[in-house]
């Protein structure tokens, strides 16, 4: 089943709640979401294009963890990692793997091994948002997902994304790039290894779930502007 949410469906998703819809504002300050880009280059960026810059801005907080001088600096940072990593996650099941299933030769097949290592994230991730900076297995669980990521990514870059990009229009992988990042605007912001990890029932739990996490994440410290 693949569902491609319209603008004023996830219009009237974000209003499901006055919780959610108070919080929305709250999830532009945690990233650029690309708003320094000119309109037309938001308009025209491909499927390939915003999961790619998924998969930068996940690495550049895992870099900016390793580097960090300061306990402060470091917590920001995991928490943003976490936020990175948990919606690009559920937006990926929601919209790209569906994708995969439709329009792909063997996607069925594809999207069940994504979401697999999706979930074996997931459960390490639940395990590293729960950590303090200063636990011992702090960063020896920050690199056991990254290298779970690594070789993900690599395969979604190498292989599966640019088939997606061969199957679709251009009109069709610029809509379906909209739909991605519109998409996690809704999604979690912390890791849930029991919800469920496709749709139908991933959208609606995620609805539910992350007016939670955002609540949460006002609590939290990231990054600031002169640290990104």
């Amino acid at each position: 089943m693949v569902i491609i949410l319209t603008s004023d469906q996830l219009d009237k998703l974000l209003k499901v709640s006055p919780i959610q819809a108070a919080a929305i504002p709250y999830i532009q300050t945690r990233k650029r979401d690309y708003s320094k880009m000119s309109t037309e280059t938001q308009q025209h960026r491909h499927i390939i294009d915003v999961v790619k810059q998924d998969h930068r801005d996940i690495h550049k907080c895992y870099e900016s963890i390793m580097k960090a001088e300061t306990n402060d600096a470091r917590t920001r940072w995991a928490n943003q990692f976490v936020w990175e990593v948990a919606r690009h996650s559920v937006g990926e099941e929601i919209l790209l793997y569906p994708a995969f299933e439709k329009y792909i030769q063997g996607g069925q097949a594809v999207a069940t091994e994504d979401r697999t290592e999706h979930q074996t994230v997931k459960d390490d991730l639940y395990k590293f948002q729960n950590m303090k900076s200063t636990d011992k297995d702090f960063i020896t669980t920050l690199d056991t997902i990254m290298n779970e990521l690594k070789e993900h990514i690599k395969t979604e870059e190498e292989v599966q994304l640019p088939q997606i990009e061969r199957a679709l229009t251009a009109d069709e992988s610029i809509k379906l790039a909209k739909s991605f990042s519109r998409t996690k605007h809704f999604v979690p912001t912390h890791s849930h290894p029991s919800a469920p990890n496709k749709p139908p029932f991933e959208t609606p739990v995620a609805l539910l779930t992350a007016p939670i996490d955002k609540l949460k994440d006002m609590f939290r410290k990231f990054p600031t502007e002169t640290s990104v």
